[in-house]
Order: structure tokens, then C-alpha cells, then sequence
């Protein structure tokens, strides 16, 4: 038997003015001023979502964001209003900024194949010689990414940002500069926790012509963590890093011959695989926060889900 989850909402709230569905949520704009963002419990990878849902996923994803949204404000206004249902966030609608501001304090991911490769010039960032997959880079480095409606974004620098005129340099010094900040608090807490927060992006929007931070922050779906207890060990060693991020997933897929290719087929999620899903996801959320999540209870989400919105909007309007 599947186990209950939220896949998908169909929502018509008073003064909605339209609705969007992403990989994983589901976003209402109500009016000229609210957003209200739906974290569904789907699952993608690989630029796919994958057939079943994650129980507790949505919930813990906007748990944490929304825990580090209120930690971040004193660094930079967000768009955050309030956290209506535990899947739920009702924010500021801004205009987005086309560009993910990518920080990376170690070699890893996208940057260390670049590396592999022979690259050592990263997003207008030179890459010191000498270095091994996951270690640390003499200082964060920040790779920006203009976001893409279709297909992959793409690396990008702040001297083609200015070059394209994408965003005045001010505001580009200005979100470079808070980018480093809220990496640095993201740092500081992760190793109160044991965690090493590796490498994480940022999304920037205008809101009534200033800057604000908005989508969600220090996630693993967002970010990507080491364990701090063991890195230094399995760095000496030359052996892979124990990671706190949705990595596991994408391992399974490779595992089962799928990477999001054409003429790959999704393989089967049987509900044993689905509950570990949903499992590590719970102990992500236990790590993070040092507290045991509280699963929320599915018998009528939809209902309640839309009762808790529509008190949030009147209190927001």
C-alpha cells in the first residue's frame, strides 16, 4: 500500500491571480503583493520528478528554510510573511533575479569536475594548483549561475553580469557582499551541529525596489553538508565524504542505469524504498535542527492545508 503524502494541490484561493507548479512545489500569487509556495512532497533529480512522493518531505524542507530564513533576517531582508501549515510559506512576490549566487567553500560537485578536467578558471574565480576533490579553497569563492527557463543554467561571472547588464553593479556588490554574510552564518551554525556546510545557493529578488532574499535557504535540497567529525579522516585517506544532502537519491538512480538521459526510464520506487527515503530525510531534519521532527498528520492535509492558507492570506492582506 502507498503511504499518504502530498503530491500535488489544486487550490482557488480569493484574490488568486495565478498558479504555478515547479518540480517540487506549487506556487499561488495572490494579488499584486503574496506568494504562497506549496512544498509538495514530490522528489526530482536529474531535471526529472521522479513517479512517487516522499512522506514528511515538504515538511521538513520548509522546517528548516524557514528556521534559517528567520536566523538570516538581520543580514538581509526576505520574503517571508509567515509559516501558515508546516508545508506552507505565504511571502513577499518580488521580481526574481535571474541569477543563482552559487558560494563554495571546498572543491566539490560542478567545480571539482571542472577541475579534474584541467579547468582552473571557475566563474571568473582562478583555481589554485595542487588540489584534491573536497578540499577546503583558501576562501569561498562565489561561481554565479544565470537561471534558466529551459535546460541547465549556466556559469556565469560578475564581470558578464555587468557586461550583459543583467543587474546594476551596486546591487551586484551589494548581493555579493550579503552572499558572503549569509555563507559565513550558514558556516557558523553548521558546526555547532557537526556539520560542514560545503556549498549552497542563494536567490535574490525586488521588492518595492530593494533587494531582498527569497526561495529557500541552507537545505539539502539547496546545499551540500559533510560531516565534520569525520572529514578530516576520509580527506587523508582519499575517500569519499559522508554527505547530508538528497546525493543518496541520485546514487540509487545511477545505480539503476538512470541519469535523466534520453530513452532512460525511471526505475521502480517500491514503498520500502520510499519509506527509507522518507526516513533519511526525517534524520537530515533531526541533524540540522537538533530537534525531532513532528510528522504531520495526512488524513486531511488538502482541508486543512487550505484553511491554513486562507487564514494566513487575510492576516498577510
Amino acid at each position: 500500500m502507498e503511504v499518504k503524502s502530498l503530491t500535488s494541490t489544486n487550490y482557488f484561493f480569493n484574490n488568486q491571480t495565478s498558479f504555478y507548479r515547479g518540480k517540487v512545489r506549487d506556487v499561488y500569487s495572490i494579488g499584486d503583493d503574496l506568494l504562497v509556495i506549496v512544498a509538495c512532497d514530490r522528489i526530482s533529480a536529474f531535471d526529472h520528478v521522479l513517479p512517487r512522493s516522499i512522506p514528511f518531505k515538504g515538511q521538513v524542507l520548509t522546517q528548516i528554510a524557514n528556521l534559517f530564513l528567520d536566523q538570516t533576517k538581520d543580514i538581509i531582508p526576505n520574503w517571508k510573511i509567515s509559516n501558515p501549515d508546516p508545508q506552507v510559506t505565504i511571502g513577499k512576490k518580488c521580481d526574481p533575479i535571474p541569477i543563482e549566487f552559487v558560494i563554495r567553500g571546498y572543491l566539490t560537485g560542478h567545480a571539482w569536475r571542472v577541475y579534474r578536467d584541467g579547468g582552473r578558471m571557475l566563474c571568473g574565480n582562478t583555481l589554485p594548483e595542487g588540489m584534491k576533490e573536497n578540499d577546503p579553497f583558501p576562501e569561498p569563492i562565489i561561481t554565479p549561475a544565470t537561471k534558466s527557463k529551459s535546460g541547465h543554467d549556466e556559469d556565469t561571472s560578475y564581470e558578464e553580469i555587468l557586461k550583459k547588464k543583467i543587474i546594476p553593479k551596486k546591487t551586484l556588490d551589494y548581493l555579493f557582499s550579503k552572499t558572503r554574510e549569509l555563507y559565513k552564518a550558514g558556516v557558523e551554525y553548521s558546526k555547532k551541529r557537526g556539520l560542514i556546510l560545503v556549498d549552497t545557493k542563494y536567490e535574490f529578488g525586488i521588492y518595492r525596489n530593494e533587494p531582498i532574499l527569497i526561495d529557500e535557504i541552507h537545505t539539502p535540497d539547496s546545499s551540500r553538508f559533510f560531516y565534520s567529525d569525520s572529514y578530516n579522516n576520509l580527506q587523508q585517506k582519499g575517500l569519499p565524504q559522508k554527505q547530508l544532502s538528497k546525493e543518496f537519491v541520485r546514487e540509487w538512480l545511477i545505480q539503476n542505469d538512470f541519469q535523466g538521459l534520453e530513452g532512460q526510464v525511471i526505475p521502480v520506487m517500491s514503498d520500502e524504498w520510499v519509506n527509507t527515503i522518507s526516513g533519511r530525510y526525517q534524520e537530515l531534519f533531526e541533524v540540522m535542527t537538533g530537534n525531532k521532527l513532528i510528522p504531520r498528520d495526512y488524513s486531511k492535509i488538502i482541508v486543512d492545508m487550505e484553511k491554513a492558507i486562507s487564514l494566513g492570506i487575510t492576516k498577510s492582506g
